[in-house]
């Protein structure tokens, strides 16, 4: 058992698998969507950006995939990782590198990553009210990475082919397609997120190829509930034997 500190505690995953998770350091739905739009396959060498809790390369774990790389400017995140990767002895799986994405790091060598996934933050630099707690601030608005940077990262680390995913607001939309763009990612899959059917969307996953040619397709909407408020049944997929009983 870790040596946890006061904020911090054991969310189970199902499967066996338990996260540390603290007030700064959590999860969202976006992340476990981000995690199973991704969709990582067996032999991907991946790399989740700005990882927080590290639940994406948790979820990731749950099947077959290559090495897993967590990275994280921030210290005490990446300390609140090594103790689920101990916990859960996946030290042979997932490795967690502390750097700001936008310096090179000898950790990260550019062109070796088959898949590269990031929830950035949403608010864009001088919009809304920027949140007082310096863990909420980075990972809420762009204060410490824009959109642009986090793309620029993924064009770096992708090999040629090589998939770039994440999730953002609709309203970026325009945004993440051109900066995608202009980083030499081409999208190719978009899905967006609604809460319930015939609901607008309040997310967007969008998938994009490093050196891809043009062509996007846009998939069926993600509901996430049914009219009377249960789980969609591909909801259901999504947590998987998350939060079950005999786990806890």
């Amino acid at each position: 058992m870790p040596n946890l500190l006061p904020d911090e505690h054991l969310e189970p995953l199902g499967g066996g698998l338990r996260l540390v998770v603290s007030k700064a350091h959590i999860f969202s739905t976006d992340s476990l969507l981000l995690a199973y739009f991704s969709a990582i396959r067996k032999h991907d060498a991946a790399c989740d950006l700005g990882t927080g809790s590290g639940i994406i390369p948790l979820l990731w774990c749950k099947g077959e995939s290559g090495p897993i790389t967590a990275v994280d400017i921030q210290a005490k995140a990446c300390a609140q990782l090594e103790k689920t990767i101990a916990l859960n002895a996946l030290q042979d799986r997932i490795r967690v590198v502390q750097t700001d994405l936008r310096q090179k790091h000898p950790a990260l060598p550019w062109g070796t990553f088959d898949l590269v996934s990031m929830n950035p933050p949403y608010q864009a630099a001088g919009s809304g009210i920027e949140s007082a707690a310096g863990s909420d601030k980075i990972a809420r608005h762009e204060t410490a990475c824009t959109l642009e940077d986090a793309a620029k990262a993924a064009s770096q680390l992708l090999r040629f082919g090589g998939r770039f995913c994440l999730c953002h607001k609709p309203e970026r939309l325009a945004d993440i397609l051109c900066t995608l763009r202009e980083q030499k990612i081409e999208a190719k899959r978009i899905r967006f997120v609604a809460q319930k059917e015939g609901m607008a969307p309040w997310l967007v996953l969008v998938e994009g190829k490093r050196g891809g040619k043009p062509g996007l397709r846009v998939e069926k909407t993600l509901v996430l509930q049914t009219a009377d408020g249960a789980d969609s049944a591909e909801m259901a997929a999504v947590f998987g034997n998350y939060r079950t009983q005999d786990d806890r």
